[in-house]
C-alpha cells in the first residue's frame, strides 16, 4: 500500500505517538502536538492499536466493503432504450430508475452521445492518377500582430494588455491532389477578385513544373460562389468542383496541409510581428516541397513524387 502524500504520519511515527500515551503516560494532546496531528487522528490510531497491535497503523484500501451494481437486466434496457435514441432523463423516468445512474451506465456502455450511436463513417481515401486532375485550393484567416501574444507569452497578471486591432490576412493555399505540391500566398483579403488572381499565379507555378490544371476543388465561400469565380472558370476551361456543405473532409487534403502549415510555421516560433511571420512563409514551402518526407507519398517528398509519376508516365508512353 503506497503511502498517503499528505498523511502526517507514518506507521513508524503512529506507533511511536501510540508508544508514547500507553508506555511513557503522555496525554493524547501532548503526542498530537509533538507528532503533528489532531486529537482525533491520534485517537483513531490509538484504537486501532489497541484492537490490532501494529499490524492496525499501516494505511488501508479506501475502497469501500460493499459496491453496489446496476443488474446486467437493468443495463440491457438502458442500451435498448438509448439505441431507440431517448435521452438519458428519459429513460431513468421510464425505468423509474435515478438519471445519475443512468447516466453513469450510459458513459460505461460508451453511449453518453447520441452521436456514437451511429456507425462510424468509413475513411474514404482518394487520390487522383496524375498530376493536375485536381488541385484543392482554401483559404485560412490570421490576425496581424505587432507583438507576441498569449499563445506564446501565456495569460496572467501584466499580460492582458489591450491589443491593438490590426486587422486580418488571408492565407490562401493550392495543393495538388496526386503529388501535395503546394503553393501558398498572404493576400490582405479573400475577396473573388483576389481569389481569381491567386489562382492564375498558382495554375502559372504548377505549369512551370509541368502541372496541367483540369479541376479545382473549394469550399463554399462566397468568393467561390461567386458568378465573377465561375465565368473565369469557364473561360479558361477550369472545372471547378465544391465540397458539400458542412463537410470539410471532403476538402481535406487543404484542411491537411493547412494544419501542418499552422504547427510548424505559424506557431513553431514566437515571431514578433505577423511581418516577420509571412517572411518565414516561402522558405517553410519551400522545406515541404523539397525536403519534407510527407507520409501520404510514402516518406517522398511532394517534389520526388511529381518525378516519380513523370518518369512513369514517360516510360508508359
Amino acid at each position: 500500500m503506497r503511502l498517503h502524500r499528505n498523511a502526517r504520519l507514518t506507521p513508524a511515527g503512529r506507533l511511536l505517538l501510540c508508544q508514547r500515551v500507553r508506555q511513557e503516560a503522555w496525554t493524547v494532546a501532548e503526542a498530537a502536538e509533538a507528532a503533528g496531528c489532531s486529537e482525533r487522528t491520534a485517537y483513531k490510531w490509538l484504537a486501532r492499536f489497541r484492537d490490532e497491535g501494529p499490524d492496525g497503523l499501516e494505511d488501508r484500501s479506501s475502497r469501500p466493503h460493499r459496491i453496489c451494481t446496476t443488474p446486467a437486466a437493468w443495463v440491457r434496457s438502458i442500451e435498448h432504450l438509448r439505441r431507440l435514441r431517448m435521452t438519458g432523463p428519459q429513460i431513468a423516468a421510464a425505468l423509474h430508475m435515478a438519471a445519475s445512474t443512468v447516466a453513469v451506465v450510459l458513459g460505461r456502455l460508451g453511449l453518453n452521445r447520441l452521436r456514437l450511436l451511429d456507425p462510424p463513417e468509413p475513411p474514404n481515401r482518394y487520390c487522383r492518377r496524375h498530376p493536375g486532375e485536381l488541385i484543392h485550393v482554401d483559404v485560412k484567416k490570421l490576425g496581424r500582430f505587432d507583438r507576441p501574444g498569449h499563445r506564446v507569452r501565456g495569460r496572467g497578471p501584466g499580460r492582458n494588455r489591450p491589443y491593438r486591432k490590426l486587422g486580418w490576412e488571408a492565407i490562401h493555399v493550392c495543393v495538388d491532389d496526386t503529388t501535395r505540391l503546394a503553393y501558398v500566398e498572404i493576400l490582405d483579403d479573400e475577396r473573388a477578385e483576389t481569389s481569381i488572381g491567386f489562382l492564375e499565379r498558382a495554375m502559372a507555378w504548377l505549369a512551370e513544373h509541368g502541372v496541367v490544371v483540369e479541376r479545382v476543388l473549394t469550399d463554399n465561400g462566397t468568393n467561390y460562389r461567386s458568378h465573377l469565380w465561375a465565368d473565369w472558370c469557364r473561360v479558361h476551361g477550369i472545372r471547378h468542383l465544391r465540397t458539400r456543405p458542412y463537410r470539410p473532409q471532403t476538402n481535406g487534403k487543404a484542411e491537411r496541409f493547412i494544419q501542418t502549415m499552422l504547427r510548424e510555421w505559424a506557431y513553431v516560433a514566437s515571431y514578433p510581428s505577423s511581418t516577420v511571420r509571412a517572411q518565414a512563409l516561402q522558405p517553410w514551402v519551400t522545406r515541404y516541397n523539397y525536403r519534407r518526407p510527407h507520409g501520404g507519398l510514402g516518406s517522398r517528398t511532394p517534389m520526388e513524387q511529381l518525378a516519380l509519376l513523370n518518369n512513369l508516365a514517360g516510360n508508359h508512353s
